[in-house]
């Protein structure tokens, strides 16, 4: 089963014996073990019975808020393990030691040497697409990285890097129903912009669960600012999954026609975008596909599903914190 996705409005979210059961308009919508449940995803309103808040904290399973349209808004967890060294180390290497550097130059290398894959990818899989000028521009921005020894001018590249992939970004839609144009999130007021800020939600959901799991504090990271709130680690270890997990997800369901225009709608007054229910049904279960996809993990030299590499990278990045391995190795798909 995997991570539960809650979308009906004032659902009831209840348990029996060791299930967990959710039920609207006096129909039942689900019944699952809860051992076969690692997350809760609630979209909208819902009701949650105190025994599943007790049962979901006794079993260490997150459960996480987003608006209807796919916002975040919070989520509910457990404590933090009792791992205090992890804490300890990533908390001396706060700042712009030589430590955080090394980290934040991994987080972006891997997000661009993986934007870079996937044009190289999209060339190959289409011999009229010539991507070639961003390729160079993505080149320019990974090329500096090691000689960079700022976390300012660090950001600085993912930023270049960032601009040449989606400068070319709407290139990569072949289908003549979608159309991108910059990136947009708050609110976003296109399909695909509404996919991706909806994907990388999701996947904030999950990369921060693997971050707790291994003892981190999340919201102290190195990349990213700290802001009140903000869980930094999190949205820092996320940067080298977002194209190879949202990204080619959001490609996939507009190219091969999974979603269509008719699976948006459009709020009146703010001109902001999201998925019907029924839209949001069909990428919840692309998602969860994707999750569950296996690759082979270049560390690790086996088989591995990406759920499982987000908690393998965020153990890689314990390991160099607390210096049991000399570098953090990003995820980097050839």
């Amino acid at each position: 089963m995997g991570t539960v996705y809650i979308t009906q409005d004032d659902a009831f979210i209840g348990k029996t014996d060791e299930r967990l059961t959710v039920k609207a308009e006096k129909k039942n919508l689900l019944d699952v073990p809860l051992i076969k449940v690692d997350g809760v995803v609630v979209f909208g309103r819902a009701t949650v019975s105190p025994a599943v808040v007790f049962e979901l904290l006794s079993r260490h399973i997150p459960l996480t808020f987003l608006t209807g349209t796919g916002r975040y808004l919070g989520r509910l967890e457990p404590e933090v393990t009792k791992n205090i060294f992890v804490r300890s180390a990533q908390w001396k290497a706060a700042g712009e030691s030589e430590m955080a550097i090394h980290l934040v130059r991994g987080f972006v290398r891997g997000k661009l040497k993986n934007y870079r894959t996937i044009l190289l990818r999209r060339e190959r899989e289409d011999s009229q697409l010539d991507l070639q000028s961003h390729v160079k521009r993505l080149e320019g921005a990974i090329a500096p990285l090691d000689k960079t020894n700022s976390i300012a001018s660090l950001r600085g590249l993912e930023g270049a890097g960032s601009a040449a992939y989606f400068g070319c970004f709407n290139q990569l839609i072949k289908s003549s129903k979608f159309q991108f144009e910059a990136r947009r999130r708050r609110p976003p007021t296109d399909p695909v912009n509404a996919l991706l800020s909806l994907g990388y939600s999701l996947l904030r959901h999950d990369v921060q669960s693997a971050v707790n799991i291994v003892g981190f504090d999340p919201y102290l990271g190195y990349l990213h600012l700290e802001r009140y709130g903000r869980p930094s680690l999190a949205l820092d270890l996320m940067e080298e999954f977002r194209p190879l997990v949202v990204d080619v997800l959001v490609f996939s369901a507009v190219n091969k026609g999974q979603l269509s225009p008719d699976d948006f709608i459009t709020e009146p007054l703010s001109g902001a975008v999201s998925l019907t229910k029924d839209g949001l049904k069909i990428f919840l279960r692309l998602y969860e596909e994707k999750k569950q996809s296996k690759f082979k993990h270049p560390v690790m030299g086996v088989q591995h599903t990406y759920q499982e590499a987000f908690e393998i990278q965020a153990r890689l990045l314990a390991k160099y914190l607390m210096g049991e391995i000399d570098k953090y190795p990003p995820l980097v798909i050839r």
